[in-house]
């Protein structure tokens, strides 16, 4: 009964992640030429953040990210049962979501899925790949470093959900910013076309940026 709230937390904080922050990339516009749509975007995916962070945080952790998920995996604290628990309604959240988009703005609104962006001059698959695992890495780590002390508490919402701002600032002009393979791969299914077609970057680049968050975080606080 325990893990299927937690399990219903990452449902609920994944749905209000994608409806919130893809909602408000569709609703305003998240490309780098729309200042204001741009800056909204950013803020949209942090403050959602803070809130799931200070509401559904001491039930499931507030993962709502296999990234983070398997993070947490890797330091053993998160079973492999949970692991897949975790992602799987991850997942669940992120569908839904994006079926109250596609119920409001119609589905052929895009559904804020992740692409390499026009305007990136040099934006290529490696290059996106490279962008979304430093991205994540450092997003990662912030999550690790803050909640590794229980100090923190207090704070630690304000600070994740203003790092993944942070990442957003200088992601959405290179590849919308995905940090998240939930928040990327239900979209890019309702999305179809080039989305669905580059959103294999949107899930390895955060899955290996966030393992190596792991990694080093892990042996950078050993004696």
């Amino acid at each position: 009964m325990k893990s299927m709230k937690k399990y219903i937390a990452e449902v609920i904080g994944t749905f209000v992640l994608v409806t919130f922050g893809c909602g408000t990339a569709v609703a305003v516009g998240c490309d780098s030429a729309s200042g204001s749509g741009y800056l909204l975007t950013a803020l949209a995916f942090g403050l959602v953040i803070v809130a799931m962070a200070y509401s559904i945080g001491n039930i499931s952790g507030c993962h709502i990210n296999p990234a983070v998920s398997l993070a947490m995996l890797i330091r053993k604290q998160l079973t492999v049962t949970d692991f897949v628990g975790y992602v799987i309604s991850q997942l669940i959240g992120s569908a839904l979501g994006c079926v109250v988009l596609g119920i409001v703005f119609g589905f052929d609104c895009g559904f804020g899925a992740n692409q390499i962006q026009s305007g990136w001059t040099s934006g290529n698959a490696g290059s996106a790949l490279l962008v979304e695992i430093v991205l994540t890495f450092v997003f990662v780590l912030t999550i690790i470093g803050v909640t590794s002390k229980t100090d923190n508490t207090a704070v630690t919402g304000l600070v994740i959900g203003l790092t993944l701002t942070l990442v957003h600032i200088l992601g959405i002009a290179l590849t919308g910013t995905s940090v998240n393979p939930a928040r990327s791969l239900m979209p890019a299914i309702f999305a179809g076309g080039e989305a669905l077609s580059q959103v294999w970057i949107f899930i390895v680049g955060p899955l290996v940026g966030g393992a190596l968050a792991a990694v080093v975080y892990s042996y950078l606080e050993k004696d």
